[in-house]
């Protein structure tokens, strides 16, 4: 297998393991939002730092250029903390949707990259897979937007915008070990944290509730951070956007399995059009002449 695909599949298990994040968050209930994001990537940065410390050393695993660090770092606490803020100024819905553009965005940037062009299949593809997203978030219902929930929307736009800009622009540190992520994870714990002593009111945690933020610093704002690393540093960018599309579907798959999500017409349809997006993206991508 080639790099470039090994890459874009350490990207697309990223996108698997994020598609758990709603379900673990649920079974966190009752942690407020900003010390979840604490422990559960403080969980999650001590866990990289053990395995760095496994490989042969701490210093030699983390050690990255400035620019990578703080780019890693603004990318991870930036969108986090924009996303949060979204949520609480604006109905989860409208939020959420405006936060799924990041896909779409992170196609169209990639295509700004040098040797890099704006593929029609893949640019429709992603299409689809937001309209997908869309009908999942919004089961079909029509959105309510209103202008007293404009500075959520801004902060959803911007947590997205957060995240398509970080995703695209790590392409420039390719040369970095995906193991140097482990730093902004903890730079984002330690935030989070200063933040929650700020803004809210420490919950002492269930045994189920540490087993969930658990769970969350192994997978999802783990080892996930870690292999999307890899995947936007040296994968398919573009695909990798197309397939983000599928973490919301995943999610709700999730939900269902754990009985706290009902079925919907609007999950089939989802579906079938990120697989019609999927076929109409990858079918350039057999092309040789095709740059990658």
């Amino acid at each position: 297998m080639q790099d470039t695909q090994r890459a874009t599949l350490a990207g697309a298990s990223a996108i698997l393991l994020w598609s758990a994040l709603a379900v673990l968050t649920a079974a966190s209930d009752g942690i407020p939002p900003l010390q979840l994001l604490a422990t559960s990537f403080g969980l999650g940065a001590l866990l990289g730092l053990g395995l760095l410390w496994r490989r042969g050393g701490i210093l030699a695993g983390l050690r990255q250029p400035p620019a990578a660090a703080l780019l890693a770092s603004a990318g991870l606490a930036g969108y986090h903390a924009l996303y949060f803020t979204a949520l609480k100024r604006a109905p989860v819905v409208e939020a959420n949707l405006i936060n799924y553009l990041w896909p779409l965005l992170i196609v169209l940037f990639a295509a700004l990259l040098p040797g890099q062009r704006l593929r029609p299949r893949v640019l429709v593809g992603t299409l689809l897979g937001l309209l997908g997203a869309a009908l999942v978030v919004t089961r079909g219902s029509a959105l309510q937007l209103a202008d007293e929930h404009l500075p959520g929307y801004l902060a959803a736009l911007g947590a997205a915008l957060a995240w398509a800009l970080y995703s695209v622009l790590n392409r420039r540190f390719a040369a970095v070990p995906s193991s140097a992520i482990v730093g902004p994870c903890l730079i984002t714990a330690v935030l989070g944290a200063l933040a929650h002593m700020i803004f809210e009111q420490t919950v002492a945690p269930t045994p189920t509730q540490w087993l969930a933020m658990l769970a969350m610093g192994l997978g999802p704002v783990g080892a996930a951070f870690w292999l999307w690393d890899t995947g936007t540093k040296r994968g398919d960018l573009a695909l990798l956007g197309l397939l983000s599309y599928a973490a919301p579907l995943l999610s709700t798959a999730w939900l269902l399995l754990a009985g706290t999500a009902q079925p919907h017409w609007t999950q089939g349809l989802a579906v079938a059009l990120l697989i019609l997006g999927a076929v109409l993206a990858l079918r350039p991508a057999r092309d040789s002449s095709t740059v990658p």
